[in-house]
């Protein structure tokens, strides 16, 4: 073998060895900023109590309007009877949110606020009891005596309770709907609020926002389902 092949095969080989060794450091950079990278959200002791729900699967159902309250209360339900009855999971081994927000807000309220606030409330919501076509007195969603007329087909608030589901209150649509009973005759805006605040439905958690309660409980793990 010449010189000149001897060295030409040398000056190739290192050329290789670079190459790899460049290769070797590029990929282990990646890896560390993908690792450093990583979103990590923060945790706030406020949403603390979304951790103290026993559990191995976790869900927050969504609602939003006045139909979605009731569709939130039949998925949750869903959840509890399909759990059971394909995986012979027992309620405690489930985790369940259902988030109240925006116009289905009122839903979380107790009977004494529906017997109070009702018309007005009913005015607001567009949304009337199926059998009078009148406001209703009471909160319809924790009655079964309405079947297919309303979107809870039967299943109750009451009934989700005593499964262990817990309700995320929307502040900001407390507020505002106080605002807007008090704009239609039913008294002060901050009276209003005070009602409802103190007449929640059990197991309720008032939080800041809805939108907010669904955005953190997906954070600690919790699965969206969207009821409308």
């Amino acid at each position: 073998m010449t010189q000149k092949k001897s060295d030409r095969r040398r000056f190739i080989a290192g050329l290789g060895a670079a190459a790899a060794a460049a290769g070797a450091g590029a990929v282990t950079m990646h890896a560390q900023t993908t690792s450093s990278s990583r979103f990590q959200a923060s945790r706030h002791n406020e949403d603390n109590w979304m951790d103290m729900l026993p559990g191995k699967h976790r869900m927050v159902v969504d609602g939003v309007t006045a139909n979605g309250a009731g569709e939130a209360v039949l998925f949750a339900s869903n959840l509890y009877a399909a759990n059971k009855a394909g995986y012979s999971l027992t309620d405690a081994e489930l985790g369940v949110i259902v988030v109240m927000r925006h116009f289905a807000t009122p839903f979380a309220f107790t009977d004494a606020m529906w017997a109070k606030y009702g018309k007005a409330m009913s005015a607001m919501l567009n949304f009337k009891d199926p059998k009078t076509k009148e406001a209703p007195a009471t909160n319809l969603f924790n009655s079964s005596a309405y079947g297919l007329t309303l979107p809870n087909l039967g299943n109750t608030i009451d009934a989700l309770i005593k499964r262990g589901t817990q309700f995320a209150v929307c502040d900001m649509a407390m507020h505002f709907a106080a605002g807007q009973l008090a704009a239609a005759g039913a008294g002060e805006a901050d009276a209003i609020y005070k009602d409802f605040a103190a007449n929640l439905i059990p197991n309720s958690h008032v939080v800041p926002a809805g939108v907010v309660a669904v955005n953190r409980a997906q954070e600690r793990g919790y699965t969206l389902i969207y009821a409308g």
